[in-house]
């Protein structure tokens, strides 16, 4: 399903070789394993699914020509057909709160610790 979504490659070396490309199917695990698993890129050289590197290049690459969100699109409709949808009664849920220990940016700083201890007085 993916696959058809994809841009066409055109080879650019000047000389037409170069290193052979990795195929895209590699590419796609390694991009949905850091998607699913939240890991950084890097942490792709661990595995042998694909180069950090040449994941993320081809993730930006997608991104830039729409995969992602057509491949997003057709699930919705496939989804529709076999289940169906009740377009109807939709909703959505978010929350939008402060964070704990936010504050204005530019607010005044204290210049005090945060916890006022007792001084004790030298002796005279």
């Amino acid at each position: 399903m993916l696959e058809p979504l994809l841009p066409v490659h055109v080879n650019t070396h000047r000389f037409g070789g170069g290193r052979p490309r990795v195929p895209d199917r590699a590419c796609a695990d390694a991009i949905f394993f850091v998607l699913r698993t939240g890991c950084q890129w890097r942490a792709l050289n661990q595995t042998e699914l694909c180069a950090h590197s040449t994941a993320h290049d081809r993730f930006q690459a997608w991104v830039e020509a729409g995969v992602f969100l057509t491949l997003w699109k057709a699930g919705v409709e496939r989804f529709d057909e076999v289940h169906g949808i009740d377009w109807d009664w939709l909703a959505m849920d978010g929350a939008i709160t402060k964070a704990p220990l936010g504050g204005e940016k530019n607010r005044a700083q204290s210049h005090r610790p945060g916890q006022v201890r007792r001084q004790t007085q030298p002796g005279v």
